[in-house]
């Protein structure tokens, strides 16, 4: 079994050094790179399974990084490090599809701690995301689109496809409304009472009703009690373009 291969983009030397003897030190295959440039090339690289990435860089400020990266592969894991504290800086990089925020300074163990959570959550999160089938339609991530046999598309918006991404990643398991407002819109689900999820549902449940047949599979299924899980029939499109 092939290690699991962590990409570090951190313009400063002793951190990024530091990070990757310990990375290598718990068995963890790294590259690694000291600006935007060079580390959007090292994550979009095949066999990557998570990034670390620096917000403050030369060449390519982080998050624009972040927006690239999940344009090609939407739902590879993404834990940014800054020295950025603030709470809009926290928010911003979860909205734009960060999975963890770690402050400097950090300890080694806190680091290891946090992407160990991360693969066991995403799964370490495949090329699967790419996109996903439901009977006849492909949803093409990349694009932000459904479509038919090439005959009816239909856009899907940024937060669709990221909410059909975490669905379909974790599809053998319901996922509950405070770990879609968690991951998905970046907010702190506590004490929170919004209908912004099942808005989203519904729409994306329109959005994937296959046109030509009242009888199409059902793409997201209702789990009481639990939340949402992808339907059955609504499955990855594995390590193909679509």
């Amino acid at each position: 079994m092939n290690a699991t291969r962590i990409v570090i983009i951190e313009d400063e030397l002793p951190i990024r050094r530091g990070v990757v003897d310990a990375l290598r030190a718990s068995g963890y295959e790294t590259a690694d790179a000291s600006d935007g440039v060079r580390g959007l090339e090292e994550a979009v690289r095949h066999g990557v399974d998570l990034v670390l990435l620096d917000l403050l860089l030369p060449k390519r400020d982080g998050l624009e990084v972040l927006a690239e990266l999940r344009k090609v592969r939407p739902t590879l894991p993404v834990i940014i490090l800054t020295a950025r504290g603030t709470e809009d800086d926290r928010v911003r990089g979860l909205k734009m599809g960060a999975d963890d925020y770690v402050v400097k300074p950090f300890s080694a163990r806190e680091l290891l701690a946090r992407i160990e959570a991360v693969l066991r959550r995403t799964g370490g999160r495949p090329e699967a995301a790419q996109g996903a089938r439901l009977g006849r339609a492909v949803i093409d991530f990349a694009r932000r689109e459904v479509r038919w046999s090439n005959e009816v598309r239909i856009e899907l918006s940024e937060t669709e496809v990221a909410l059909l991404g975490f669905l379909v990643t974790n599809r053998t398991r319901a996922v509950s409304r405070d770990e879609l407002l968690t991951h998905v819109w970046g907010i702190e689900p506590r004490g929170l009472e919004t209908r912004t999820i099942d808005m989203h549902i519904a729409r994306l449940r329109t959005k994937l009703r296959d046109p030509a047949d009242n009888e199409s599979p059902e793409a997201i299924v209702t789990v009481r009690s639990h939340g949402y899980m992808a339907g059955p029939e609504l499955l990855p499109l594995a390590e193909q373009k679509v």
